[in-house]
Formats: structure tokens, C-alpha cells, sequence
């Protein structure tokens, strides 16, 4: 089963559309690689907190956020470009519907918290590791100076399998 979590990036703000997850003049692109350097290039946070060539975003394999992430455009390439880049799951309180079942297509865990519990990870910042254990619906995510969270989600049955089998081509291929 694939692994999800890692070291995790957060950006402090809503509705995250597709075009600041992949700007638009990269969908000509014929390879999703030729996507990785671009990845939330056209995002801009008012008070500067997010640097999208830092190397916290390098590192990270999970991405923390807040409501309506991949609104805009139902294009692939947006998580196409997240994959690329290796994340396997992306936090928010709530996912634009296409957009996160095209992640779940993809192998990439979509976990919707409330916004409490999105708020005691932000608090959390920075070092901060979170691990999933996609079986028991769970996530626990530590800093730094040893404080720990842990997040029950859920998820339908359907989408924990395809998730967990690498997304809707290796699931086709378990199955078919």
C-alpha cells in the first residue's frame, strides 16, 4: 500500500484555484515532469508567507490549507503538478468536488478536516511531520518541541481504495 504523509508546508488561505496550482500556460505541456518546477508559481499571499521556490515546498509531501482548495478550472494538470512534485495528501476543511476526485484518480489523499482542527495544526508551524494511517481513518501530525495532534477524516470506501491502491489505473489494474 502506498505511504501517505511526511513533512508538511501550510499556505493560510482559501479558495487556492487551479490556476495558482498550475498556472494555465503550462497545459501544453505533453509531460506531467514538465510540470514540477511550476507548481504554485502564480500563488501570492498578501502578507508574503509564502515563497513557492522556497525549500520548505521541496521538501514537503503534504500540502495543509484552508477551504475550497482546487476551485477554478476542473483541469488534471493541477493535480497532475502536485503528484509530480510528490505530495500524497493535501488538508483543507473543504476541496472544489472535480478537483478532488481527481486527486483520488491520482493516488493523492484528500483529507477535509473542520476548521478547528485545521487551526491546531496551523498552530503547530513549523517543522511540522504528519503521517497517515489511511486503515484507521487518521492523521498525527508533530513538531519540533514534541507537541502531537492527532485528526480522525473520512473517507468512502471507494475513494480509501483507490487511494490506497495508487490511484484509478493501478486500482484498475488490482481489479480488472
Amino acid at each position: 500500500m502506498k505511504q501517505f504523509g511526511g513533512t508538511a508546508t501550510f499556505i493560510d488561505r482559501d479558495d487556492i484555484n487551479t490556476d495558482e496550482i498550475i498556472p494555465a500556460k503550462y497545459l501544453t505541456e505533453i509531460t506531467k515532469q514538465a510540470l514540477k518546477p511550476h507548481l504554485l508559481e502564480d500563488l501570492h499571499l498578501e502578507d508574503g508567507s509564502f515563497d513557492p521556490r522556497s525549500e520548505e515546498i521541496e521538501k514537503a509531501s503534504v500540502l495543509v490549507t484552508r477551504s475550497n482548495f482546487g476551485c477554478g478550472s476542473s483541469r488534471e494538470h493541477a493535480v497532475w503538478a502536485l503528484e509530480v512534485n510528490n505530495i500524497t495528501v493535501v488538508i483543507a476543511s473543504s476541496f472544489a468536488r472535480i478537483f478532488r476526485q481527481n486527486m483520488f484518480n491520482c493516488g493523492i489523499l484528500a483529507v477535509e478536516l473542520p476548521d478547528r482542527e485545521l487551526d491546531r495544526l496551523f498552530a503547530l508551524v513549523p517543522e511540522v511531520q504528519i503521517n497517515v494511517d489511511l486503515d484507521r481513518e487518521e492523521l498525527i501530525a508533530t513538531d519540533g518541541r514534541g507537541s502531537e495532534i492527532k485528526c480522525s477524516f473520512s473517507l468512502n470506501p471507494f475513494d480509501r481504495e483507490l487511494v490506497a491502491a495508487g490511484g484509478w489505473l493501478a486500482y484498475a489494474d488490482e481489479k480488472y
